[in-house]
């Protein structure tokens, strides 16, 4: 594994492309990163080669948007309207189940495990979609949303909500669904999401607690990506929008739409910190070093 991982990661470019290609595959980068800390703290996987899959790992996890996005496709053609996965996902339940009970082979149970996950996926989304739809005549929960339109107040709700949860994906998912209320703008989404990011890193922070010093640098190297990434972000998003305000922050937002600003995100923290790599390595290792202060006392002490 150790020669197989080596080669997948022998430069950021390729360490990114995997981080974010078995994260869309399993649809959680929480997931992900705490396999990344795992490997590290084994010796399996080195510090420096971790950080473009952790990298990776959060371009990944916006796949999870895009689908949930189709299941807000509406319009009047029966065409256009039989491609919303909600439309067939039913079917697919029907074989999943099928090919559940009368199959004895793994890999047509894990057909199965895959087509029964995006039905429920589909079904779920929907069913939120639908239970939210009332609360677009509720003065009360636009008002709420409103004040998250505030940039420190949006940041801070969608961070609190992703570490309780403990899945990034779970919360846009969540937020796409209200968009069915017509009362979320891209200006209250845009906070939230920007906050999301810095709260799934407490998965692999909780994960690296009793292991080695280099797995806990490889979650700090998490938080520290989607941290920076996040603050450059929406330091220069708003300085520009101080100036040159944007009209499309008062339009209401759609599911497809708060996945283009996932995705663009994480795309663009990947773009600008990858170059930056070691440098946040050498952060990590600064915050937790190799000598504790009482041991280099010891030394000096000559204890």
């Amino acid at each position: 594994m150790e020669q197989i991982l080596e080669k997948m990661t022998k430069s950021p470019v390729k360490a990114v492309l995997m981080g974010a290609g078995v994260t869309a595959v399993i649809q959680s980068s929480s997931a992900a990163t705490v396999m990344v800390v795992g490997f590290v703290d084994a010796g399996i996987l080195k510090l420096s080669q971790a950080v473009g899959v952790i990298m990776g790992a959060n371009i990944g996890t916006t796949v999870t948007s895009w689908l949930l996005g189709l299941a807000g496709i509406n319009a009047s053609s029966t065409i256009i309207r039989l491609m919303n996965p909600v439309s067939f996902s039913p079917l697919l339940s029907i074989i999943g189940v099928s090919l559940l009970l009368c199959s004895s082979k793994g890999k047509y149970k894990n057909l199965a495990s895959v087509l029964l996950g995006f039905a429920l996926l589909m079904f779920g989304m929907d069913t939120m979609s639908r239970v939210a739809a009332p609360l677009a005549e509720r003065h009360e929960f636009t008002e709420i949303l409103t004040r998250f339109s505030h940039p420190v107040w949006g940041m801070l709700a969608g961070l609190i909500l992703t570490a309780v949860i403990q899945s990034s994906s779970a919360c846009v998912g969540i937020l796409q669904a209200l968009c069915v209320t017509k009362a979320v703008s891209y200006g209250t989404a845009l906070p939230i999401i920007m906050g999301q990011n810095i709260g799934t890193c407490v998965t692999a922070i909780i994960a690296s607690i009793g292991a080695g010093k280099n797995a806990k640098r490889a979650a700090l190297v998490h938080l520290y990506f989607n941290l920076i990434g996040t603050l450059v972000f929406m330091a220069g998003f708003y300085a520009v929008n101080a100036l040159y305000p944007f009209a499309f922050l008062s339009e209401a937002a759609s599911g497809f739409g708060i996945a283009f600003c996932h995705s663009a995100f994480n795309v663009g923290a990947t773009l600008l910190l990858l170059p930056f790599s070691k440098g946040l390595v050498r952060l990590a290792c600064l915050t937790v070093r190799e000598d504790t202060p009482f041991c280099i006392w010891k030394k000096l002490l000559g204890i």
